[in-house]
């Protein structure tokens, strides 16, 4: 009994961490996938240019991977020190979900402030030498959510010095229409058109991410029960 009860543990520690890792495997495939197809999408921000959502995917999945690596070779062999370490990972990002959510509301006025300003100083590179991938970041943005500038159109027009916007900003696109009549530009803030889209899917990414990483300590706290009580049944 004791031994059937020790192989149910094993194959269902070898399960979960099996979907865990082929979890990390299709996170990594879409961060590749992004970073292959839309290579020149980089990132609006001029401080952190590797900060794109490619190489976010990317760090997430190999992350994931790494741990689901961890839980299931230590299943497999009963190796404590692997299943240790697994554990004191799932529990350590846990808490840096928690910690992040909790600095995100009580800093979010500062984050804004240091957002903005770092997107106006990223519209100086618009359009420069070395800096395809910011370019088209912006033109895409600007497209796909029907707005200018970070905070006003207006804010193009000390990029150019001149009373002009990029042709992304267009209500209907043309060459050389950021020189026709402002009546033609779109005029919303882009900070917050993203800003509002975020706030609509980070709540459902935040609530799934908490309670994947809750399941994930709750099924390994249960697993520890269950090992303990089969030994205690070995025992008799």
């Amino acid at each position: 009994m004791a031994e059937g009860c020790m192989m149910a543990l094993r194959y269902g520690m070898v399960f979960f961490n099996l979907l865990f890792w082929l979890g990390g495997c299709g996170i990594l495939g879409v961060g590749v996938w992004l970073s292959v197809t839309q290579g020149n999408f980089a990132t609006l921000s001029s401080s952190l240019p590797s900060l794109s959502a490619a190489n976010l995917l990317i760090a997430v999945g190999t992350i994931i991977m790494v741990i689901g690596c961890l839980g299931c070779v230590g299943a497999v062999k009963e190796s404590r020190p692997l299943l240790l370490t697994f554990f004191i990972l799932l529990l350590l990002i846990f808490f840096l979900e928690i910690l992040s959510i909790m600095l995100f509301f009580i800093y979010q006025d500062e984050i804004d402030h240091y957002a903005q300003r770092d997107l106006k100083k990223g519209l100086q590179l618009f359009g420069t030498e070395g800096n395809v991938g910011l370019t088209n970041a912006w033109m895409i943005v600007q497209t796909d959510f029907r707005c200018c500038g970070v905070t006003n159109h207006t804010d193009w027009f000390e990029v150019y010095n001149a009373t002009r916007v990029p042709d992304s900003c267009c209500l209907e696109y043309s060459d050389n229409c950021g020189l026709d009549n402002p009546g033609t530009w779109w005029t919303a803030p882009c900070y917050e058109r993203v800003k509002d889209w975020l706030n609509e899917n980070l709540v459902a990414l935040w609530i799934f991410a908490l309670c994947t990483a809750l399941m994930q300590v709750i099924t390994v706290l249960n697993l520890c029960e269950s090992s303990i009580i089969c030994h205690a049944t070995a025992s008799f």
